[in-house]
């Protein structure tokens, strides 16, 4: 089960017109935002992550406005793991249980997934907040994650899941965002 203190959430490259053209974008987009704003709420840390930049240009807006007051960490590897900052970000955080989501599934979240569970830690991937340009290359970068012991969540049972009770304030606040 993840843990509040020792989960950190990677949002990976969700960008450019990739972002607008991936299979169910709109779903993508409404899905990582509920999970952005419920992760504030619980303190939950966020890594987030540009392929190229330069090339696949900014992370689209309504997403890249909710983390406000953060930078992105630019990258050329499809694997963030093959990143020093993004791996000296995540030593610095000190959380061994990683929630990620984002684009490609079948590339970077997979090779990015991959790579963090190598490197010992415990990574479950978002389903309903990932995408690939095509359904099959999502169920094969799903199939493949689970092949490494990647576990399936959605957004509403990691946030569920964070949370452990009803009841509480941040309960009701994050009851808010999903609902």
């Amino acid at each position: 089960m993840l843990q509040k203190d020792q989960t950190v959430f990677v949002l990976v490259d969700v960008q450019g017109k990739l972002a607008q053209i991936v299979n169910d974008s709109e779903a993508l987009h409404q899905n990582l935002e509920k999970l952005i704003k419920g992760l504030q709420v619980l303190n939950i840390p966020t890594l987030w992550l540009e392929q190229y930049p330069d090339g696949l240009g900014p992370t689209s807006e309504s997403l890249a406005s909710l983390l406000e007051g953060q930078q992105p960490i630019a990258k050329m590897t499809f694997s963030a793991v093959g990143n020093e900052e993004f791996m000296k970000q995540l030593e610095i955080i000190g959380r061994k249980q990683v929630l990620i989501a984002g684009i490609e599934t079948h590339i970077c979240v997979y090779m990015t997934a991959a790579g963090l569970v190598e490197n010992g830690y415990e990574v479950e991937v978002v389903e309903d907040a990932v995408s690939s340009r095509t359904v099959a290359n999502k169920q094969i970068g799903l199939e493949k994650m689970k092949g490494l012991g990647v576990s399936a969540t959605c957004v509403e049972t990691a946030l569920y899941e964070l949370i452990g009770e009803a009841g509480t304030v941040e309960f009701k606040k994050v009851l808010k965002i999903v609902k």
